[in-house]
């Protein structure tokens, strides 16, 4: 065995390595300020998430005051009176039509009001649409009812399928006529100061609408009719 003590005369050893100690990313996530610029914004995604699910619940929150202070119901529409003078199909598929309606609009909320920015009356027979008129638009106040009025008069290429004619065949032999009366509308509603956006809710009113000349024999009269409100 040698003498440990004495002189070594082997190769150099080499000094240690020093150890660096890095101050960036640490197990892959992301820490401070300056490591959301390392981690390919992914800090700036996560706030950016986190502010938009913030912004939803205090809308939904606000939605939810809204509704608990003022108990919105729905608007209700009815078709009272309709005057049908004319609607006769020719061969060459023009139909001639002269219709007057008067309609009810309830607004039973006693904390909203409703802006009618347009009204747009359709007739339609079928899926076939032959006419349209506007209705001025208006406001109405707190548990009003409004009574509105138009009118359809004119002339309209109508071609209808097998189905609708028979229908068109059967309702001019019994005067009582199948037409049906949609209303585009663009409305706010005002709770308070505040105004809401635009809604542009659809109604359909299916009505029977009697043909009324001196040769009219059916005795049937006009039934107040409600309509469908779609939102």
């Amino acid at each position: 065995m040698g003498d440990l003590n004495g002189a070594y005369y082997g190769p150099s050893i080499p000094p240690p390595k020093k150890v660096s100690h890095s101050h960036g990313r640490r197990g892959g996530g992301c820490g401070c300020l300056g490591d959301c610029l390392g981690c390919c914004g992914c800090c700036i995604l996560s706030v950016i998430f986190n502010i938009l699910i913030a912004i939803a619940v205090l809308l939904g929150i606000a939605a939810l005051i809204i509704w608990l202070i003022f108990r919105p119901n729905g608007i209700k529409f009815h078709v009272t009176d309709a005057k049908l003078t004319a609607f006769t199909l020719d061969p060459a598929n023009n139909l001639r039509y002269n219709l007057d309606l008067n309609f009810t609009i309830r607004n039973p909320n006693r904390r909203i009001g409703v802006y009618y920015d347009q009204i747009e009356v359709r007739g339609l027979y079928g899926d076939q649409r032959f006419g349209s008129s506007n209705i001025s638009p208006f406001y109405q106040g707190h548990k009003n009812t409004t009574v509105v009025g138009t009118k359809l008069e004119g002339q309209q290429l109508v071609v209808l399928d097998g189905e609708d004619r028979k229908d068109l065949n059967e309702d001019v032999v019994s005067q009582i006529y199948r037409i049906d009366a949609k209303l585009r509308l663009r409305v706010r509603f005002k709770f308070g100061l505040v105004k809401s956006w635009r809604f542009k809710p659809n109604i359909k009113c299916e009505l029977k609408v009697p043909l009324s000349n001196p040769n009219t024999t059916s005795g049937f009269q006009f039934q107040r009719t409600k309509c469908d409100v779609d939102f």
